[in-house]
Formats: C-alpha cells, structure tokens, sequence
C-alpha cells in the first residue's frame, strides 16, 4: 500500500482554475481516486459515535461510498459547519441516522466518481452541495469525499470562491425562507437577533438587497460595525436593557414588520414587543435556549404570526430558485457570502468550539489542505 501526501495551495493557473482544482482533475484522471475493479479505499472522516455531544468527534477512516443510480462523489475541497450539526450530535434534531456518523451539511467539491443515469457531470467538475441528506441521514461533508444524488448538486457562481461557495447554500437559503415565508411588501422594517452568526449575516444581506429596513442585534461593537457595512441601516446590543426604548426612537412613527430570530431564549419575547399590527416571526434557531414564561396573549390583539423556518420543506426545484434568486441578489448589492475563520481538517474540534463562541460569519474546514489516499 502506497500512501499519498498532496498539499496544493489556492493559487491561480493560466487556465483560471485553481491549482488545487488541478491537482484534484489529474488525480481523477489518473484514477487514484476512482476505484480500479470496485476495489474499495479508505478515506478521513470525523465520526459521530452516537447521539451525545459534539465532543466525541473523532478523526478516523471510513470505506469510501461507490456512487449508485444518479449519484455522484465529490472530493471534498471545502466543508461548512452549522449549528444544525451540533443539534444533530446533541438529540435536538429530528434525523436518526445510522451510527458512526459523518456530520457536514455544506460543501464544495471535485467530481471524482460517477453513478449510472448522471447526465449533466463529469469527473473534475467542480461542484457545490445546494441540498439533501448528507450530514442528516446521510454521512456528511466532513470527510474526505461525499456521495449525493446528482441532482442535489450545483455549480460554483461566476466570480466566487470555493470558500466562499462551500458556505453558502444552507445558510442563505435559510435566510432567504425566513424573509419570504409571509406574504409581505418591500421596505419592511426586519429585526435580526444573532445577526452576526452565518444565517444572520445572510439575512442583513439579502434583506437589504430586497429593499428593506434591517435592524441587526449583536452584542460585539466590532461585529455591529462590520453588519452595517453589510447592509444594516442600524444596530443594537441586545444586552443594552435600553435596547428596545433606543429602537422606538430610532422609529418613531413605524414598529418591526419582520422578525428573523436566531437566538430564542430570554430575548424573544423582547423582540415581539417592538413588532406592529400584523408583524411577523420566522423562527430560525435556538442557541439561547428555551423561551422562559412565555406569554400567548402577546400575540393576540396586534394578530402577530410566527412560522418556524426548515428549508427541508423546500422542494428540489424551490430550493434551486431560492438559491438562484440568492446569487443574483448577492450578485446586485455586490457582496458575497462572509467567512469568519477556516480550520484544517485535523482541528474541526476546534472549529466547532469557535462557532459556539459567535464567529462572524461563517465557519470552514479545510478538507483537502493536505490530502491523504492510499491505494
């Protein structure tokens, strides 16, 4: 067995592409990534032993899958973390996948292998994932190669990243259901809560390109600067006990249409009593725990809405309108998904512990800095 040590940094070639891109295109083309005869490899994964807690991660190997009808593997070059993954590893989700599990719902990838009926893919094509069961009842992206249904695959946009590409879907997506679920008009006022976190920098950027008011709430004087550059008209720090008399005077003749709440917790009601006549809440996350004493009656005489947000209620076909409607929005006010920090493969425990701090933006793994195969 001879063992294969690959490091490509993302430099650019004549042709555009990256080198990294390359290096993946040649190896597939050499078939030390196609499986010669069906002999099965081995490949990095992180391992969810069982429902528990995030902590008992552990790197190890794994059978690579052989793509079935209609199915693809992707080299991983990038993975995304989300607070779905930890949810998952700690019971808070409703999928029960079989165990060891793979986490990672986000990715971007080299095509490496190629089931019957795949028509619009060939090997070397670079790819993201828009959707489906991987990382849920399916082993996920933090790993070194993933298999997916073709279909749940889309191109990288022109003029992105693959960082920025591995990062996006889940989280924009998210936030692009969470501004459209209730039939509403433009210039809306829309108050985010965690608006520094993936889905909230997501939510300030497609809420500004839709024409509205957005009101993002973080407790970080650095992140609220960064927020209004991204498209906030203001901020404020939800630790401030003053925060919702500051916001009454900052609209003094309107209340909040819409609310996009990541947080839960102590803070959601809060945030329901600045909603006007008829408002609305979509129902993203709950990092601040449950919602202590809540009060129904809230919600009567102004004929509040709330609606949890699942982007897995999406059909195939919706959930690639959404995303396209996302990319030419991002493409309008000219800004692109925001990364926080990148971790290498080897340290995603590291990477889980820094998106419970509240990066900015997103979290990513370096999957394949440093590839290792064996043949």
């Amino acid at each position: 067995m001879q063992a294969f040590t690959i490091v490509a940094e993302p430099q650019s070639c004549h042709s555009g592409c990256s080198l990294r891109h390359r290096v993946l295109s040649c190896l597939c083309q050499q078939k030390f990534f196609i499986d010669n005869e069906n002999e099965i490899h081995s490949v990095q994964a992180w391992l969810l032993p069982e429902i528990g807690t995030i902590d008992s991660l552990r790197l190890d190997t794994i059978a690579t899958q052989l793509p079935g009808e209609d199915e693809v593997t992707l080299d991983v070059l990038y993975a995304a973390l989300n607070p779905a993954d930890r949810y998952l590893a700690e019971g808070l989700y409703p999928a029960r996948p079989s165990f060891p599990h793979v986490l990672g719902r986000d990715a971007v990838g080299v095509v490496s292998r190629i089931g019957n009926g795949v028509g619009d893919w060939k090997l070397g094509d670079k790819a993201l994932l828009l959707r489906g069961e991987a990382g849920v009842s399916q082993l996920g992206t933090l790993a070194q190669q993933v298999t997916v249904r073709a279909e749940c695959l889309e191109r990288v946009p022109a003029d992105w990243t693959d960082q920025q590409a591995a990062c996006a879907a889940l989280v924009y997506v998210t936030a692009y259901q969470a501004l459209t679920q209730f039939e509403s008009p433009s210039n809306n006022v829309v108050l985010i809560s965690g608006a520094s976190g993936g889905v909230g920098v997501a939510t300030t950027q497609l809420a500004r390109a839709m024409g509205h008011t957005v009101i993002g709430l973080s407790r970080s004087h650095e992140k609220a600067t960064k927020l209004l550059g991204l498209g906030a008209t203001w901020t404020l720090n939800p630790e401030d006990p003053l925060w919702p008399k500051t916001l009454k005077q900052l609209l003094p003749s309107r209340r909040v249409d819409l609310i996009v709440d990541n947080i839960g917790g102590a803070l959601l009601p809060k945030m329901i009593d600045t909603l006007g006549m008829n408002g609305c809440v979509s129902l993203v996350g709950m990092l601040g725990g449950p919602v202590p004493q809540f009060n129904t009656a809230s919600l009567f005489f102004r004929r509040l809405r709330m609606r949890g947000v699942a982007v897995s209620t999406y059909s195939l076909e919706e959930n690639r309108m959404a995303w396209r409607q996302v990319v030419a929005m991002l493409g309008e006010i000219n800004q692109r998904p925001v990364i926080d920090s990148i971790f290498p493969m080897q340290q995603v425990p590291a990477a889980f512990a820094r998106l419970a701090e509240g990066p900015m933006g997103k979290v990513l793994v370096d999957v394949a800095a440093t590839l290792l195969r064996s043949e």
